[in-house]
């Protein structure tokens, strides 16, 4: 029988250009980064808005507009940009996300959904240290709730996020209750350093204590990211368990590969799902494989 094809998620950009010089900022940047990755066989696209002269972080709606007319008028890629500050109310988070729903060329596919609430401390561990203590992120029921109702009333898809077990059986509940459908499409991320209290470290055994907990009959496709690590160890694990994976500038600038651009990061997981049996999926086989047409 063969093995289902892989769905591949690119991670676009991130923090800096500082960490690695071929990290996006503009929309222009951005879009054709991810035209490269598609032609490479990345299905979905994970993204930030920035100032596209600094990198700062940006909510503008205008940019997120721009990066989403430049990537749908040049390829069939899923859209998944990032909510708006961890901080806003509900509304807040989304409220870019309603305005875009508006036009069919700038309405992305789906969103994230972080589903528990945690502390956001990272450790500095040359000064033994965190570079923070008081720093929340709320995720609170309603909230949750109150999300998915917003997104799903204008056509996107909540996507949940698993960052420990608990995650799971958080999500678990909102399937049952039919907030979240099947088939259902989540993203898993483990975490390398700094430290951070809310993820499971990034080694197979951090992310398989995660997959036991996934019920064996649930209708979830789950993919992979490492952030904050060199992913290919964790993800040719997930590849051989019938995973999906996603990697990008955003997770992890490779330095040890001599600071890759996306499309040769998305190239060597291509290359190395087939070399294990697993085709990639195009962003159309995608769509179809995650209930988005």
């Amino acid at each position: 029988m063969a093995k289902k094809k892989l769905i591949i998620t690119l991670h676009a950009n991130g923090p800096s250009k500082a960490t690695n010089p071929n990290l996006a900022y503009s929309p222009r940047e951005i879009a054709d980064q991810v035209v490269d990755c598609w032609r490479q066989g990345a299905a979905v696209v994970h993204y930030h808005i920035c100032d596209p002269v600094t990198g700062a972080p940006s909510a503008d709606v205008s940019l997120f507009a721009e990066t989403e007319r430049l990537i749908k008028q040049q390829c069939d890629i899923i859209t998944f940009p990032t909510l708006g500050a961890l901080s806003a109310p509900s509304e807040g988070r989304v409220s870019h996300i309603l305005e875009l729903a508006k036009d069919p060329a700038t309405k992305p596919d789906c969103i994230p959904l972080d589903v528990i609430t945690t502390n956001l401390d990272a450790y500095n561990a040359e000064q033994k240290t965190f570079t923070s203590l008081n720093r929340v992120y709320a995720n609170t029921t309603e909230t949750l709730l109150d999300i998915v109702k917003r997104v799903q009333a204008v056509g996107v898809t909540a996507v949940p996020m698993i960052w420990n077990i608990a995650s799971v059986r958080v999500i678990e509940k909102l399937v049952e209750m039919g907030v979240l459908k099947t088939p259902l499409f989540c993203e898993i991320s483990v975490y390398g350093e700094p430290y951070l209290a809310f993820g499971h470290p990034a080694t197979v055994k951090g992310l398989n204590s995660i997959l036991d907990f996934i019920p064996a009959d649930a209708q979830w496709r789950w993919t992979v990211s490492v952030i904050g690590a060199n992913a290919f160890a964790i993800l040719a694990n997930a590849i051989e368990l019938g995973g999906d994976i996603a990697i990008g500038l955003h997770d992890y600038p490779y330095p040890e590969l001599d600071l890759p651009s996306n499309a040769e990061l998305v190239g060597r997981v291509a290359d190395m799902a087939r070399s294990m049996g697993r085709e990639v999926a195009t962003a159309a086989e995608a769509r179809e494989l995650l209930g988005f047409n």
